[in-house]
């Protein structure tokens, strides 16, 4: 990310900053790579250290699955069911040591705790619903087809505006990042890139809370949840400055790369995290080669696994599509498109279809969730 700044800072980091009683505001250093990577400083009115009381912590570990099966598979993801608690709603379908993928269907607020993820970044893709995220830097709104990204460690509170909310969440292990291809020495956007700067949004109004009390805190670390029960208020910063924050990204800004002939999912990129990449399929014209087949071509799944989460539109690849499907290709055997669907997209101009895909390059386990809602014959959908 780049530079951003909100609320009141002082001239110069690490020197006394006062508030109007004589006191000096506590300053944090937050980070997420140590001190050799991107930091902002954050000026909170009292210690953010303060602990009231520490509760049970209690095991969120998923249940994996070791079905030794190498297919294709396919997870109707809308088939989970809510849940009121935006915590017990977020059901890990798909994992590995690098990433998490997620699926939430939460119906209400968070409005008595915080949550702060300590193990992984995320990224969050708003499915369905809409709303707003709390964190000390300020507040982040979201909308349909939105990316929100929040780097670990942060403190927040998320806001629903209805009950009917559907929410992809991907956990990653290492940094969340745009991808290094697109990226000038000095970290800006290049020229070629599918989008630029002026597309994602930062967190705006911010809300200083100086209040003392019991706040409650759950805070995720190695797959457990800790409760614990802090004097401040975690939104009592006056001001903050520096390159790690979260931020929101709409899938409605990636400008779609196309050319004479079929190009190839590296194309598709929007973030790289480690071992894996999370990639953007929207409406885009097709290739306008006279001879161009729009359809992918098959291909072999060696080094990665592919997994593509479908939103909305028709897709030409695939037969019998669902809102919130889930398709897991695993490495080790090709894959490609359904039968007759390469001769229906010779001469079609434009596709409608929007997904996220998410490519890793270690094996994926399945979870007790997803074996719950897979389609058990997907593997044999490419007989005809």
């Amino acid at each position: 990310m780049h530079y951003h700044s909100l609320g009141q800072i002082p001239h110069k980091r690490h020197i006394q900053f006062r508030k109007p009683d004589g006191s000096l505001y506590q300053e944090e250093l937050f980070s997420t790579e140590g001190f050799s990577d991107t930091y902002s400083i954050l000026y909170h009115c009292n210690p953010p250290t303060q602990i009231v009381q520490v509760g049970d912590p209690y095991s969120i570990a998923p249940n994996v699955v070791f079905d030794k099966q190498l297919k294709p598979r396919s997870l109707k993801g809308f088939q989970l069911t809510p849940e009121d608690d935006y915590l017990k709603s977020r059901k890990p379908v798909l994992v590995n040591d690098d990433c998490k993928i997620i699926l939430a269907a939460p119906r209400k607020s968070m409005t008595d705790y915080y949550f702060k993820n300590a193990d992984a970044d995320e990224v969050i893709f708003i499915h369905e619903g809409t709303g707003y995220m709390q964190s000390m830097y300020g507040k982040l709104r979201f909308e349909y087809g939105d990316y929100v990204v929040i780097p670990r460690g942060t403190t927040c509170q998320l806001h629903v505006d209805t009950p009917d909310n559907r929410l992809l969440i991907i956990e990653s292990h290492g940094p969340i990042t745009t991808p290094k291809r697109y990226r000038n020495q000095f970290g800006q956007l290049l020229e070629h890139a599918p989008f630029c700067e002026r597309d994602i949004r930062k967190p705006t109004d911010l809300e200083t809370h100086d209040e003392k009390g019991k706040f409650l805190f759950y805070i995720k670390k190695q797959d457990m949840i800790y409760p614990y029960y802090y004097l401040n208020h975690p939104f009592d910063v006056v001001g903050w400055d520096g390159y790690t924050y979260p931020y929101a990204f709409s899938i409605h800004q990636f400008e779609p790369i196309t050319g004479r002939v079929h190009q190839p999912p590296p194309v598709h990129q929007t973030f790289d995290g480690h071992n894996f990449v999370i990639c953007s399929f929207v409406p885009r014209l097709y290739d306008y080669h006279p001879l161009a087949i729009p359809a992918p071509y098959n291909h072999s799944n060696i080094d990665s696994d592919e997994v593509l989460y479908y939103v909305d539109g028709n897709f030409m690849s695939r037969k019998n599509v669902e809102r919130g499907q889930i398709t897991l290709h695993p490495g080790g055997i090709p894959h490609g498109p359904h039968p007759g669907t390469i001769e229906k997209s010779i001469g079609a101009k434009d596709t409608q279809e929007l997904a996220v895909m998410i490519d890793t390059f270690r094996p994926l386990r399945l979870t007790d969730y997803a074996m719950n809602v897979e389609d058990q014959e997907y593997y044999k959908s490419w007989l005809g």
